[in-house]
């Protein structure tokens, strides 16, 4: 339920106005925790999810025609990034996995992502300059999905740890006083 929850979470940041600079957005995280708490089968769901939001920002919101071959790379990721939380979390979840995931997930967009501009647009020169501008560019927006990736994350698989160890340090201590 949880994961469910996370992915309407991250459409809805996606949607609503951002606050400033922050443009904190959940999709990272929530698609981590998605990847590692459900079955594999299910991760259609959030990818159609997903999409629909890109094509309605997109058409609605920054009124630009909707051409899906340019989401192509940013679909795969989204389903790259449920099957690195599959792979990295599903059977094991460790403060180390949960980090490497948080790293790689917001690395492996920002690369991908900002190669995929740059070479399929004119928005930077083919050379290698010009994909050295696009990557500089970018560098604020991976600060911040970096970030939000860590505290969506942070919160989702540390919060029911959290809840648990304090939920058996409370009955121990309800044990020791009878």
């Amino acid at each position: 339920m949880l994961a469910y929850l996370l992915i309407v979470v991250a459409i809805l940041t996606r949607v609503v106005p951002h606050a400033g600079w922050w443009n904190f957005t959940a999709e990272g995280g929530a698609l981590l925790y998605f990847g590692a708490r459900r079955p594999l089968r299910e991760m259609i769901v959030p990818l159609a999810a997903l999409m629909a939001t890109d094509y309605f920002l997109t058409v609605f919101v920054y009124r630009y025609a909707f051409h899906p071959a340019g989401y192509v790379v940013q679909w795969g990721w989204y389903l790259g990034m449920m099957a690195l939380g599959f792979v990295l979390l599903h059977s094991r979840t460790t403060f180390l996995r949960v980090g490497a995931g948080v790293v790689l997930g917001p690395t492996s967009f920002f690369l991908l992502t900002n190669y995929a501009v740059w070479a399929g647009s004119a928005m930077y020169p083919q050379t290698l300059a010009g994909l050295e501008g696009c990557y500089v560019a970018a560098i604020p927006f991976y600060r911040n999905d970096l970030v939000s990736t860590a505290i969506v994350a942070g919160l989702a698989f540390g919060l029911p740890v959290l809840l648990r160890r304090f939920s058996d340090a409370g009955a121990q201590q309800a044990l020791a006083q009878k």
